[in-house]
């Protein structure tokens, strides 16, 4: 009996009826190959087959041919193959003895050959899915590469020293060939740490570190996301204002880019990579810059383009905030063989003072324009028994420009590439620039409590508009999301800040401050307002035996997954929200079919392996418990127990058709599809 959890949805609530189809069509292949596993070898063996159907349930659609009924039925979440003396509605017909005098009925066979009957149908899986790879590999199909775009600062994969550019080769000694494969690892991992492989983004400096995951809600996670590449989104992005920002650097530039435009170079130097372009956009933040850009016209010519772009400032309210302590260190950084430690708080850089001399929100960019030089830090530090001591300390900062890796999320620190520290900023206002929008609102000393970030009457919606057009963010020692907010600031550019000062007098009321950000004319985005495509790279057989190569490989892949991730379910790595039932998996499949044919057969492809390894697993009415029953008549050389095996069956039942409205619940009220 297949058990594929797979349903059709509406095609009103999918929008287009062809791929619907399609992928009706895929599923009910999966679902007929693995009967037709069983259903063959059955009559091979001389077994009666009573009924092959697809689906469970009331019958819709039956016809006879021979002594087998073929049927469709009602409930799309898998079928099956009635065989005289096996009907998992009735297991006492597998202890009848009236029935084992039929030499036509399953029970009459011997146990070598209703093993073979009963493991067919996920051999057939494993067959059919394996051949869907191969297929969906020799027509080839784009996956993001091991190359990470992000490290969120302050997480794991920060801390272990992981940059942007480098690209994973292994994990825990497994090969990694793309960005999910990393993302699996880390998630199925039953391990402490990951032991992470790779080549940094100069393409020749190898590492191998450790990474200790955290489990964040339902899943374990490092805290990295995938590259981008140099080509611009294509023609819809553009017209959408996806591809460039309103009233950016870009959105002036002189001649305007243009879809499927690549990015070649920067003032002349070549530009290998999206981590690359990072950087160098940082280092020339202040200058006008000249981007060489590939241009394709007409079929397939090139035609090269040079585009000047201007710069673009920090949108500021002119507060000089108090720094936190170093909230994490970057393994092998040279904050770490300085010996500066999590919890110190730097007070001052040479000499000067940080948040009234030296603005804490500018330290990532002043430590990298120091690279190289040896600079003298001053932190205290709380020592046991003796209270806070300041430590002088010397540190050689890195060329590593600052806000490349930036506070996107809530709670996020602020990094300080250059030197390998995060910190956050203590909303406590040190001090108020002369000429700036707060100065005479806000005073040294003030507190700010909450954020919100409002359009004005009268403006346009922006990315954030919604049904609740203001963004509020609160400020206190659970959410320290000061540099967050600052973030936000800049890319929510037509926004007003609205800030909540906290009252020394406890009886007050808090004081709300209206205020409208002004550019600080001498600080210097590191970004000119573009997007461009992720990275994807083709991976494609050039001969059928190198596709049928790539399948087998990735049929033991997906294998060794699917087994991980019921390991994880068991030992709470992975929460049980995070699966998905029929609805879940139509939905996956209909935007699948719209990717095209390879990326629809290698979803066919894990379907089969997943039918495959669940319904192996050692649970009553799945073809793994039937192989459990077969498996102690033939050691003990007797059937099992009537009364044990018609238990054990219905429990099996209950336990099935309970997971089946589990995962149905989850697809409606918490995945919401």
């Amino acid at each position: 009996m297949a058990t594929l959890t797979a349903a059709f949805v509406l095609a009103i609530s999918l929008g287009s009826i062809q791929n619907i189809l399609i992928v009706a069509l895929g599923l009910g292949c999966v679902i007929f190959f693995h009967e037709l596993g069983h259903f063959a070898v059955a009559k091979w063996c001389n077994v009666n087959v009573e009924r092959f159907s697809i689906g469970f349930g009331p019958i819709l659609l039956a016809w006879k041919w021979g002594e087998t009924e073929y049927a469709l039925s009602l409930i799309p979440f898998g079928g099956y193959v009635k065989m005289l003396g096996q009907d998992d509605v009735d297991p006492g017909q597998m202890t009848d003895a009236v029935i084992e005098e039929d030499p036509r009925s399953y029970i009459a066979k011997n146990v070598p050959q209703r093993m073979a009957i009963i493991s067919a149908g996920v051999i057939m899986n494993v067959v059919t899915g394996l051949l869907f790879f191969a297929f969906a590999f020799k027509l080839g199909v784009e996956v993001s590469p091991p190359k990470l775009g992000h490290v969120e600062v302050g997480k794991p994969a920060w801390k272990a020293g992981l940059q942007e550019g480098d690209t994973l080769t292994r994990v825990n000694g497994r090969n990694v060939n793309s960005f999910k494969d990393v993302i699996i690892s880390t998630v199925l991992s039953s391990s402490e740490f990951l032991e992470m492989e790779g080549v940094r983004s100069d393409g020749n400096t190898t590492f191998k570190l450790n990474v200790y995951p955290t489990k964040s809600g339902t899943r374990r996670e490092i805290g990295v996301g995938p590259t981008r590449g140099l080509l611009l989104p294509g023609k819809e992005a553009f017209e959408a204002g996806y591809a460039i920002v309103p009233g950016s650097p870009m959105e002036k530039a002189s001649p305007p880019l243009e879809p499927n435009d690549r990015i070649v170079a920067i003032n002349d130097q070549e530009i290998g990579g999206f981590s690359e372009l990072q950087s160098v956009l940082a280092k020339l933040r202040a200058e006008e810059i000249t981007f060489q850009i590939e241009r394709t016209i007409g079929d397939k010519k090139t035609e090269k383009v040079e585009i000047k772009v201007g710069t673009q400032t920090f949108r500021t309210l002119g507060l000089w905030m108090d720094i936190g302590q170093i909230e994490a260190i970057q393994e092998g950084s040279p904050a770490e063989k300085a010996g500066l430690k999590v919890g110190d708080k730097i007070v001052s850089i040479e000499n000067l003072d940080v948040g009234k001399d030296l603005n804490p929100l500018t330290l990532p960019e002043y430590l990298a324009d120091h690279y190289g030089q040896t600079v003298r830090i001053v932190v205290t530090r709380e020592e046991p028994g003796s209270g806070a001591k300041q430590h002088e300390l010397t540190v050689v900062p890195e060329d590593r420009p600052g806000w490349i890796q930036r506070p996107t999320s809530p709670n996020s620190p602020l990094a300080a590439p250059a030197i390998g520290v995060a910190f956050h900023i203590i909303p406590t206002v040190l001090k108020v620039t002369e000429g700036s929008a707060a100065e005479g609102k806000l005073f040294a000393g003030d507190q700010i409590e909450n954020i919100e970030l409002y359009l004005p009457e009268g403006s346009e919606p922006d990315d954030y508009s919604g049904e609740d057009d203001k963004l509020n963010i609160s400020l206190d020692e659970n959410n320290r999301n000061w540099c967050h907010a600052f973030w936000i600031m800049q890319s929510a550019k037509h926004r007003h800040v609205k800030l909540t000062i906290k009252s020394t007098d406890s009886e007050k009321k808090p004081r709300v401050i209206k205020l409208k950000p002004q550019h600080n004319s001498q600080w210097y985005l590191p970004i000119r307002g573009f997007a461009t495509n992720p990275l994807l790279t083709e991976q494609k057989a050039d001969s059928f035996s190198k596709a049928f190569s790539m399948g087998i490989n990735h049929t033991r892949n997906s294998m060794t997954e699917i087994s991980m991730t019921l390991q994880s379910l068991f030992t709470g790595n992975l929460s049980v929200t995070e699966l998905h039932g029929p609805i879940g998996i139509a939905k996956v499949g209909y935007q699948v079919s719209q990717m095209g044919l390879a990326y629809l057969l290698q979803f066919l492809g894990f379907l089969s392996i997943n039918l495959a390894v669940l319904n192996f697993l050692p649970i009553p009415v799945l073809d793994g418990g039937h192989m459990v029953f077969l498996i102690w008549e033939g050691i003990t050389r007797r059937k099992p127990n009537e009364k044990v095996l018609i238990i054990a069956t219905y429990i099996g039942m209950i336990f099935v058709l309970s997971l089946m409205v589990l995962v149905i619940y989850l697809d409606l009220f918490v995945h919401g599809v």
